[in-house]
This record gives C-alpha cells, structure tokens and sequence, in this order.
C-alpha cells in the first residue's frame, strides 16, 4: 500500500466525510445533468463509481436515472459503511480502485474527484480497471492542468496530482471521445462540485 491508499483508507480526516456532505441536490442534478446529457439513460442499466466517498454521486444519480443499479469501490471502511447504509448498493468493492474485482462488468464507469489522489505510478493501471470494468461508457472528470503537477493538499504533500487525465485516458486505451466540457465552481459549488474538467469515452 502506497503513501496516498494509506492516507485514504486510514488516515482520511472525518471532516472530508463532513465536506461531502450536505450539498445542495438541484445544483448537484444541473452538474450531472451536463455530465451525461451525451448519454441516452434508457441504454444504462448498472453504474459503477470509483471511489464513492459516503454516496453524494450516488444519491444525485438515484434522482436523475433511478432504474440505474448502483455499484461502487471505497478504500475507507468508515465511508463505504455510509453508502451502504444510506443507498441501495448492488454490489461494492472496499479497497483501491486499482486492486478492485468484481464478477460483472457495469454499463457506466466513472470518477469524480478521486484519480487526482492516486499515486502517478498506480495511475494507468488504476485507469485500467476502470476501461475493465466498463461495458460501455467511462466518465473522468478531475482537476486538470495541461502539464502534471502535484498540489499541496489539506496541508500535506504528495496528496492531490493534477493533469489532462482525459489525453492520458484516450492515448492508452481504445476508446472514443464523445464529450468534454468543464463545471464551472460559480454555478456547481453548491452542489459540490470544484472547477473540474469531464471527459466521456465510449469503447
């Protein structure tokens, strides 16, 4: 286990849990709204999110697709534990998105603001289980910067990595590009959502 799994599974700060927590659910839908409107919902079925935190993704997504079965991977046990107990999870996978295993693969694969916390080193394998584990669509939407930098993160080094994790994703494995766009923190705050960049791929 690398510096950056240990500091998630472990040592990850209650307040983080706080932080997601609480957000406001019209500005969360307008985000994933925009995320997805490329997307026909009647062809998803199963979704996947890697890295779910304590489930805000997966509660915004339980209002604006409910027939979507919801699946996800959590390295911190507290958290998972809070998904769990407040949505209905298919199936879930509590460790790295890297180690992840499971017997079906998933219609809709995604991240939001987590492969910016794995270590560079892990990043394309971790970006290999989530191409693995998709039968369709995967969704990346991260902090992006055009050359990769390492930003300090709630006081500490070597947390948070920025890059165009879209280029990356779209050179090392076969797949389209069917959308890109950015959520502006002016209009998404509320729903907790960051000056981030979203790319949608198609296998």
């Amino acid at each position: 286990m690398n510096e950056q799994e240990e500091f998630w599974e472990r040592e990850i700060p209650s307040a983080y849990r706080t932080d997601n927590d609480g957000f406001d659910i019209p500005s969360g839908l307008s985000a994933w709204q925009k995320m997805t409107h490329s997307l026909d919902v009647s062809e998803i079925n199963t979704f996947l999110e890697c890295g779910s935190n304590i489930g805000r993704n997966v509660g915004i997504l339980a209002k604006l697709a409910p027939l979507w079965e919801a699946n996800v991977i959590e390295i911190n046990v507290d958290s998972l534990s809070i998904c769990m107990d407040r949505y209905e999870i298919a199936n879930s996978f509590r460790g790295s998105i890297k180690d992840s295993q499971f017997e079906k693969k998933f219609d809709f694969v995604f991240s939001c603001g987590v492969l910016i916390h794995v270590n560079p080193d892990d990043l394309l394998e971790t970006m290999q289980k989530m191409y693995d584990h998709s039968n369709r669509f995967i969704l990346i939407a991260e902090y992006f910067s055009r050359a990769p930098e390492s930003i300090i993160y709630r006081g500490q080094l070597n947390k948070l990595f920025k890059r165009d994790f879209g280029k990356l994703f779209i050179e090392n494995f076969p797949v389209r590009a069917l959308d890109c766009g950015f959520l502006w923190s002016h209009e998404h705050e509320a729903g907790g959502f960051d000056d981030i960049t979203y790319w949608l791929f198609e296998k």
